[in-house]
């Protein structure tokens, strides 16, 4: 029988420099995914999915154009990393 280990579900998140929770599957099925699912806890990733849905919205971007996958990419990038990242008009982060 297998004991549950909270370390185990948890990440340093690189976005909030802190343990946090872990996303329970890397949210792309390749390398980025998982590499995302060790270094960013699900509140960054779940800020994310709101601002980039808000992105996407407000951009009018079509997600099988190349250059709008490319410009979502870079700005989870900026996000998750605590950059300079493109925000929707009347945008306010959470604290």
């Amino acid at each position: 029988m297998q004991t549950f280990n909270p370390a185990e579900h948890m990440v340093f998140c690189r976005k909030y420099q802190q343990n946090l929770p872990k996303l329970p599957k890397p949210p792309f099925p390749n390398a980025k995914g998982e590499e995302i699912q060790n270094t960013v806890s699900k509140k960054a990733w779940d800020e994310w999915i709101e601002l980039q849905t808000m992105l996407i919205n407000e951009k009018h971007l079509s997600m099988v154009d190349k250059d709008a996958k490319k410009f979502i990419a870079e700005q989870r990038e900026l996000f998750l990393d605590n950059g300079d990242y493109e925000r929707p008009a009347g945008f306010k982060p959470k604290d």
